[in-house]
């Protein structure tokens, strides 16, 4: 059961400035998928459904090189903090990673009977998650290409997975490849989840709510204070506590992490030339930045909710 606040307990937005977009870049034929930084934050990789990925300047947003390999939509990416390895995976069923200073494929992870949704790294383990339409989370030796672990017990396609550092390693126990918790608050399926960089929390969006939870046993925190009434496909969230998410009908909302308020709404405008619907179907990668001359007075939060349960 999900436990109700009262609205006098509930904890008080933090006033966050806006943000604005501030470059486009493009260079796609087909929609951009996924997206990942370089740990330097001096480049950024994206993987479309042209079947290529790209790699970007971060600064200038010019095209720094492209890789080809794929045969179908390239649906995640994953950039080590270990090595000079670029880990990619797509609707074609395959799983490569990339020897960055070779700029070719190195190791191929094969096993996933279909299309492979997600993937990501563990922080401090040599292991490789991925998430795929044969509703099988399978963890590999980054080194080896075995197959550890073929962590199931979903029914469907798994969107999204996270990795972290401690127990629960993947929201699943790593040392007997079981789950730990289930969680059954949301009642569509679940697209995307984030984990906070700080915090011991992550959040989960799906298309009836953003739910926050707490870790590592899963005790659910509370829902983000509106709907964004779209499958959400994306999100994000930095250490000073800004959530964006991104829905499929090209809207884009910025939420405070810690009360849930939504203070910033957007609407994704389509490039000329491109598909009506958007939400990066344009073929375009949009980059956003905090308006470094907003205040509270000139942007007030104006923020004064009466039943935040009735909200949800």
């Amino acid at each position: 059961m999900e436990s109700r606040i009262p609205s006098s307990e509930w904890p008080r937005p933090v006033w966050h400035a806006p943000w604005r977009n501030y470059m486009v870049i493009s260079g796609h034929q087909g929609w951009v998928r996924s997206i990942a930084f370089d740990p330097s934050n001096s480049w950024f990789c994206t993987g479309s459904a042209d079947r290529t990925i790209k790699i970007w300047d971060v600064g200038t947003g010019s095209l720094k090189l492209r890789l080809t390999g794929h045969t179908d939509q390239v649906r995640g990416l994953a950039v080590s903090t270990r090595q000079q390895y670029l880990f990619s995976a797509g609707d074609d069923n395959q799983v490569k990673c990339w020897d960055l200073e070779q700029n070719r494929v190195i190791r191929s992870y094969h096993g996933h009977l279909s299309g492979v949704e997600c993937l990501a790294l563990h922080p401090t383990i040599d292991l490789l998650l991925t998430g795929g339409r044969d509703s099988v989370c399978r963890v590999w030796d980054i080194r080896t290409k075995m197959q550890v672990f073929a962590l199931s017990g979903h029914h469907n396609t798994v969107f999204s997975v996270i990795a972290r550092s401690t127990d629960p390693q993947v929201v699943t126990d790593l040392r007997y490849g079981r789950s730990t918790v289930t969680l059954t608050q949301h009642k569509k399926s679940v697209r995307a989840m984030v984990h906070h960089p700080t915090e011991r929390s992550f959040a989960s969006a799906s298309g009836d709510s953003i739910k926050k939870f707490g870790l590592p046993r899963g005790e659910f925190h509370h829902n983000m204070l509106s709907q964004q009434k779209t499958i959400i496909n994306a999100m994000a969230v930095n250490k000073d506590g800004v959530m964006a998410t991104g829905g499929d009908n090209g809207s884009l909302r910025f939420w405070d992490w810690k009360s849930g308020h939504n203070f910033q709404q957007s609407q994704t405008i389509a490039q000329p030339g491109s598909l009506d619907i958007t939400c990066e179907a344009d073929k375009t990668i949009k980059m956003w930045k905090q308006d470094e001359y907003a205040s509270p007075q000139s942007h007030p939060l104006n923020y004064t909710p009466k039943d935040p349960q009735s909200r949800f």
